[in-house]
């Protein structure tokens, strides 16, 4: 089981923007491969913290996690969050700019040339009710910038390939040496040597490719899963950017969804009332048979466990709510009204609700309990 990311940076839920990146800031200090070199436990640390800072840092991606656990970006096929799909020039590239020059690969601290990463890519993929409860992969096209065929780099002259450039100033203290990112290649210590006509200014060119996406079951709609790798390229000897696929939930034509739970109306006749009926109901997994006994009320819920939606966090599943609704019929023919005026003093025809038969603020609590 993954650790919480809370745990590994060592703070509590309500930590603020400040305390978080210090957190982080002193974690990954004390995990730098320059201060524990050929240590393989100490560099799994390092990026456990990147990964749980990643995360922790961004508003959108923080609120997420703290409602639906991990689950809320790991998923079969790569999706964001984990660290395995982070390398350390990932880390560096990211977060290096909140160490000021502190260790080498971070920010200007003479770590030599930083892999560029290219930019997201986002798509938002429509799921039916079905497809949410049984977990489903989805083939997607999308055109993608990539480095054009025959696209080629030269080192950069300008830091001769270093990635930084260095400056010399004097100061009252003497001559202070310092390091920046190079502004001719961005710091990849590269630029265009040659490329093909039909390549951009950078020599890339849009491509369409085909991404399958596994997206497990139990996603809500408006989240956000990270494929990782499968955004634009970026120019040179760099790391693909992600791709990021929203989620859309399509409206079932019977069932509503309610967090982990599914509410179906069933409507009888006022005959299948009094007589008791089996019927089919529609649930996310096919048709459902249950039976209706003799008398049985308008209003009545009937609750069927496990034929909800699953938990996305692995916790089972919920529930199907079925509720009944009598169907008073309009217009009646002459035999039909005359029995229904003999059955007004009919002492079988007036209502005399039990202790058992809930009001109805009752059963909405119930529902909602």
């Amino acid at each position: 089981m993954k650790k919480d990311f809370y745990e590994i940076l060592g703070i509590s839920k309500s930590a603020s923007d400040a305390e978080i990146k210090k957190a982080y800031r002193k974690k990954a200090l004390e995990f730098h491969p320059d201060k524990n070199p050929d240590n393989p436990a100490a560099e799994e640390q390092f990026k456990l913290a990147a990964e749980a800072y990643e995360v922790l840092s961004d508003p959108q991606k923080k609120a997420k996690y703290d409602q639906y656990g991990h689950q809320a970006f790991d998923g079969a096929g790569g999706f964001g969050g984990g660290h395995g799909g982070m390398n350390m020039d990932d880390i560096f590239s990211q977060f290096g700019d909140i160490f000021g020059g502190g260790f080498g690969g971070f920010g200007g601290g003479g770590g030599g040339p930083r892999r560029a990463k290219g930019s997201n890519m986002r798509i938002k993929v429509k799921l039916t009710l079905e497809e949410i409860a049984n977990g489903v992969e989805k083939k997607v096209k999308v055109k993608r910038k990539v480095q054009a065929p025959g696209v080629s780099y030269k080192t950069c002259s300008t830091c001769n390939g270093q990635g930084q450039v260095m400056r010399v100033t004097n100061t009252i203290l003497g001559r202070m040496q310092s390091a920046s990112t190079c502004p001719s290649c961005g710091g990849s210590g590269q630029i265009l040597d040659k490329k093909p006509n039909n390549a951009d200014a950078q020599g890339m060119i849009l491509e369409d490719e085909t991404v399958s996406i596994k997206i497990p079951a139990g996603v809500v709609d408006g989240m956000q899963l990270k494929v990782s790798g499968k955004g634009n390229d970026a120019p040179g000897n760099s790391i693909p950017g992600d791709l990021i696929v929203a989620i859309e939930e399509l409206e079932h034509e019977f069932l509503k969804r309610e967090g982990e739970n599914l509410h179906y109306d069933l409507y009888i006749s006022f005959a299948e009332a009094v007589l008791g009926i089996s019927k089919d109901i529609e649930a996310v997994n096919g048709k459902v048979r249950i039976k209706l006994e003799e008398g049985i009320q308008s209003g009545k819920i009937l609750r069927l466990k496990g034929k909800g939606i699953p938990s996305i966090n692995g916790y089972g599943s919920g529930d199907l709510l079925v509720h009944v609704n009598v169907w008073t019929p309009k217009t009646l023919n002459k035999e039909q009204k005359q029995f229904f005026e003999n059955a007004l003093n009919d002492d079988n025809f007036t209502p005399h609700p039990e202790k058992s038969d809930k009001s109805f603020f009752e059963k909405v609590k119930d529902m909602f309990s």
